[in-house]
């Protein structure tokens, strides 16, 4: 056996150039290397088989997989150049041509520890970033990925695609976090009554029905504003259900305003305007509003004494002027 090992040394450093120093760090390498793997295959295999918490487990499985990837690298560089004076030779001078070749990877791997010291948000989060919206699913040190919502999907729901973010993003773009500090938001839904309708009676029936569709408890909000003022300056005095009144151009706009959970927009929203079809449908005094074309007579329909007057008909080349009849009457020409 020590004969072949000799051999297959001879053999590469006549043929390949090798060294056999370089040879013993190759072997040394792929030994450290192959160690990692089977380490992080057992570890993963007894956290996965202890934790039954997905969230929790996929934390606890990263930050090993972090652990060992760093010892890794330590052992590596160890093998290749030795103690600290080693590492300070070498690492000085690759640093000045890796900061202008690798200037995206580092800003990248930047913005990952941005992420995980300063936490804008933590895996299960849902957030906007740029131009995209969605769940977060997973954080690595070059990229975090999200499984979309909207796009060409109405409301929050998903669209079913991951897409894969650049970390530096969160240097770049502003970054809208829908479940960090309270786990709720603000949804309203405008709905349009003609003018005739009694409006008061479609206001409080909204009300009652925001009420009744609104998921997120009061004291629950309150007990989340309260723990989300401890690290923003937050403060709300509404959190239950409110209509407010306004006056469009087909009608009076009642628009109703209550609290949710981000995953449960589209389905309260669905099931408040359920209810208000059927709520309307049994009142005879409210309708709908819709874009229509209405011609308005007003001294007929106008209120009493604030009617306009009619404008005059001036007699002019023998022409006299036209009254009311049932029938058309030709003018008479006078010679």
């Amino acid at each position: 056996m020590t004969d072949l090992v000799q051999n297959v040394s001879a053999w590469c450093a006549h043929h390949l150039g090798i060294t056999p120093g370089i040879q013993q760090n190759v072997v040394f390498t792929l030994l450290a290397f192959l160690a990692f793997l089977v380490l992080r295959r057992i570890v993963t295999g007894v956290l996965e088989r202890r934790l039954h918490d997905v969230a929790r487990r996929y934390i606890v499985i990263k930050t090993v997989n972090y652990v060992l990837s760093g010892v890794l690298a330590m052992i590596s560089l160890l093998i290749w150049f030795g103690g600290f004076t080693g590492w300070s030779a070498y690492l000085g001078i690759v640093s000045a041509g890796l900061a202008i070749a690798l200037q995206d990877p580092l800003t990248n791997l930047a913005g990952w520890l941005f992420i995980s010291i300063r936490k804008p948000f933590v895996v299960g989060d849902r957030i906007a970033i740029g131009d995209h919206a969605g769940d977060v699913i997973d954080v690595r040190p070059f990229q975090f990925t999200l499984i979309e919502i909207g796009n060409w999907v109405d409301a929050d729901q998903s669209t079913g695609r991951l897409i894969h973010v650049p970390n530096g993003w969160v240097f770049k773009h502003t970054t809208a976090n829908f479940t960090g500090g309270f786990e709720f938001i603000w949804n309203e839904i405008p709905v349009l009554v003609t003018f005739e309708s009694d409006w008061q009676r479609a206001k409080d029936l909204l009300l009652e029905v925001a009420r009744r569709h609104t998921d997120v408890p009061d004291d629950e909000a309150s007990a989340e504003v309260k723990q989300a003022s401890k690290r923003y300056m937050i403060f709300f005095q509404h959190l239950t259900p409110i209509v407010w009144t306004s006056v469009a151009d087909c009608g009076v706009m009642l628009t109703v305003r209550y609290i949710c959970r981000p995953r449960r927009r589209r389905g309260s929203t669905t099931a408040i305007w359920e209810d208000v079809l059927l709520a309307f449908a049994a009142e005879p005094g409210i309708d709908f509003a819709y874009p229509t074309t209405r011609f308005y007579d007003n001294p007929r329909e106008g209120k009493s004494g604030h009617t306009a007057a009619g404008p005059s008909v001036p007699v002019a080349l023998g022409v006299e002027p036209s009254t009311p009849s049932d029938s058309p009457r030709e003018p008479l020409l006078r010679g």
